[in-house]
């Protein structure tokens, strides 16, 4: 599960690097009842001067969580349909076909939201290749209309 931001006692979102110790204690301990790997909890996509926290989540992104309270001690912050798109379009850009491109697929998305998720995506890696890989991909899975609108 990656973490791209925590919120702080005012309900402010804050950077996940790093994550509270008492919350990776925590997580050790599930990972060892349920048999997951150490870093089945990480913050992995906003670690870093690079992350995706850092340089900047999708507007309105705070605006569109859901609350889902574990327990008394526990409440996760889950990101809306949008911020979902635009994170898997940039992890499918940057790692390739697999899970992401699967999942991405997954939500079903629309030619707006894959190029709003496409614009935001470059802001994060400006390079030409990363552009090149874009237009690409939404070439590949059908969506050329996109890519056009992004070139």
């Amino acid at each position: 599960m990656d973490i791209v931001a925590l919120l702080d006692a005012d309900s402010k979102l804050v950077s996940p690097d790093p994550l509270p110790t008492e919350l990776m204690r925590a997580a050790l301990s599930v990972a060892r009842d349920l048999g997951l790997a150490d870093n089945w909890l990480n913050n992995g996509p906003s670690r870093e001067p690079g992350g995706l926290y850092q340089v900047g989540l999708p507007a309105g992104f705070s605006s569109r969580l859901t609350s889902r309270e574990y327990g008394r001690r526990l409440t996760v912050f889950l990101p809306g349909r949008p911020d979902l798109i635009h994170f898997k379009v940039f992890a499918a850009v940057d790692s390739g076909p697999g899970r992401h491109v699967d999942d991405l697929l997954a939500l079903s998305p629309t030619g707006d939201e894959l190029a709003a998720a496409g614009r935001w995506a470059m802001t994060h890696d400006p390079s030409e290749g990363f552009r090149m890989v874009l237009l690409s991909m939404f070439e590949k899975l059908g969506f050329g209309d996109v890519a056009e609108r992004l070139q």
